[in-house]
């Protein structure tokens, strides 16, 4: 795995567990699964920002998100 696919990853799956989130504390239950997503999404992160040498900076993220789009689509 690519650090910039970790990091596309990690963004991605963070953005998705935030209706859960929303949705758990709305209906006044714990929020267990949305959790545990966003433990893995951070892990995801941490990895890719201590794996590339120099780390990633705000403006390295779009570019992340396209050369993980250009990889994976044909």
């Amino acid at each position: 795995m690519t650090t910039d696919l970790a990091l596309v990853l990690g963004i991605v799956i963070a953005a998705f567990s935030i209706p859960s989130i929303l949705s758990a504390f709305s209906d006044r239950r714990a929020p267990r699964a949305s959790a545990i997503t966003i433990l893995i999404a951070g892990a995801l992160v941490l990895y890719a920002i201590q794996t590339k040498p120099g780390g990633y900076t705000l403006e390295d993220v779009p570019n992340a998100f396209i050369r993980v789009a250009a990889d994976y689509i044909p």
